[in-house]
């Protein structure tokens, strides 16, 4: 990847980080710190990796996502806004009466959602339907979807990773955001997913382990994962919770609790200094 497609791709991140810090403040709820660990991986998906278009988002042979982890609509709806399926100026109608911006994401209502998820464990299940279905009707768009490392704690996700090597569903890509928090503190504390790569290969995957944040490891980890071959692939991220808000980074209590005022505008701050020295670069 180019030094300017790089930077491209950070400054699109950060805008990410603003809208997700803009929406959860507007609608005094939500979810910023899951949808903050993930925002490059939403940005290197919906601005370098799908087969999309924003004009057309029910175009046949797109690229599916599945954002499993449906909680963190925010990052979602501000990387689709970015991307133009929607106008970002919709952002601050998130969770509000009559938006079709709802607290998860809602593929009736929404442009570029494939898929309403937010009961935690089915958003995988569903992401390998779409996979066998491309399978068996001979369609060659690929699946991608996105879980936390809580969410892998629910037994169906293991039931659908058994389904996925199964059926060898070499055009599904599963990605887990190893942030190391959920809601009740730790992972590892509250009921450990660990090893996380080696219960994939157990499974049958191909696993990459990666730096969430870093986007030529995104880029390595998607272009194995469309070269295996027979099998689909696993990228456990290992990221941020709250990433580059700094008193959301590594705080369990940012899981689902909105900034007020005084904390929009740190955040927003901070965000449009890194912002400024992105683009400055």
């Amino acid at each position: 990847m180019t030094p300017e497609k790089i930077k491209e791709l950070k400054v699109a991140a950060c805008k990410v980080r603003m809208g997700i810090l803009t929406e959860t403040h507007a609608a005094k709820c939500g979810h910023p710190g899951g949808s903050l660990s993930a925002a490059e991986l939403f940005t290197y998906l919906y601005f370098q990796e799908l087969h999309i278009d924003p004009q057309n988002p029910q175009m046949e042979n797109r690229d599916r996502f599945v954002l499993s982890k449906g909680h963190t609509a925010p990052g979602l709806y501000a990387t689709l806004a970015l991307r133009g399926f929607f106008p970002v100026e919709d952002l601050l109608t998130l969770r509000k009466l009559d938006s079709y911006l709802q607290g998860h994401p809602n593929m009736r209502t929404v442009p570029g959602v494939d898929m309403s998820t937010g009961s935690l464990g089915q958003g995988i299940s569903c992401a390998c339907g779409m996979a066998l279905g491309a399978k068996r009707q001979e369609k060659d768009y690929r699946v991608y979807t996105l879980l936390g490392d809580g969410e892998i704690q629910e037994g169906q996700v293991w039931e659908a990773c058994m389904f996925a090597a199964h059926y060898s569903l070499d055009n599904l890509c599963v990605i887990v955001d190893n942030n190391g928090l959920q809601i009740d503190g730790e992972v590892a504390k509250v009921m450990s997913p660990y090893p996380i790569d080696e219960k994939f290969r157990a499974f049958g995957f191909h696993v990459e382990v990666i730096n969430g944040h870093d986007f030529n490891q995104i880029e390595a980890a998607m272009n194995a994962a469309r070269s295996t071959k027979g099998k689909p692939t696993a990228i456990i991220m290992r990221t941020v919770k709250g990433k580059d808000v700094s008193y959301m980074e590594n705080a369990a209590g940012w899981h689902g609790k909105a900034p007020n005022d005084q904390e929009y505008v740190q955040g927003m701050q901070e965000l449009e200094a890194l912002l400024a020295q992105l683009e400055g670069e």
